[in-house]
């Protein structure tokens, strides 16, 4: 009878493992488990997929705001220098109007005025808010192109004169004829600050129906201050 031979290995022990799976990223391998091979397998893949970071999320928090510290300080320069020749761009108040730096400058004045009763900083917010949309009514019926928030930043940003004299007012309060000097000094700045950069050409002859408003407006702001 013919021999038949079975040829066995000499060793069987040993193990079975997993087999090693690598995933290539910007030429790092990295080794995966056992179970992320499984769900990789089974169509289940996206459950370990990872968002990347959005630049965007991570922006400063002075540019998730739209505050831009260097526009509002050059705003303020046109507004102290209303003069043509000093060269300024005042156009850019009207033109390219902001929120931040108006009511930094309204809050402001708040605060000085009626000597710290705080209790006048919501009233004053709320002229500016409310006078601004007289302007801006006014000026829309007299036939000037311009915005509510373009009128809101002009007459925000024209209260600076009148915080500008506010220390020049403590220091000559006693002497009356002086003191109402600067504080019409004041007005007129604050006025003219604005009046120029709201009264445009379209205007023309009605000039006098919106500057007047905007120095009654003014007016009533350092009314306000002083108490009146």
């Amino acid at each position: 009878m013919p021999k038949f031979c079975l040829l066995f290995p000499e060793d069987l022990s040993g193990s079975i493992a997993p087999p090693d799976v690598k995933l290539n990223l910007g030429g790092d391998f990295i080794k995966e488990s056992t179970a992320t091979t499984f769900l990789r397998q089974r169509g289940y893949g996206w459950l370990l997929e990872v968002e990347d970071d959005d630049p965007e999320d991570n922006k400063p928090l002075l540019e998730e705001l739209d505050i831009d510290l260097k526009d509002i300080y050059y705003k303020i320069r046109c507004v102290l220098m209303p003069m043509p020749s000093l060269g300024f761009n005042r156009q850019v108040v009207r033109d390219n109007p902001d929120f931040w730096g108006p009511l930094a400058v309204v809050l402001f004045f708040s605060m000085i005025s009626l000597y710290g009763q705080f209790r006048v900083v919501s009233w004053i917010i709320t002229i500016w808010i409310f006078g601004s949309l007289t302007i801006f009514l006014l000026a829309r019926v007299l036939g000037g192109e311009v915005a509510y928030g373009q009128v809101l930043g002009v007459i925000g940003y024209s209260l600076l004169p009148l915080i500008v004299i506010a220390p020049i007012l403590l220091v000559v309060g006693s002497f009356e004829v002086v003191s109402t000097l600067i504080k019409l000094f004041g007005v007129f700045w604050a006025a003219y600050s604005a009046a120029s950069l709201l009264v445009g050409e379209e205007f023309k002859t009605k000039k006098p129906l919106l500057i007047y408003p905007i120095f009654l407006l003014y007016i009533y702001f350092l009314s306000l201050y002083t108490g009146v």
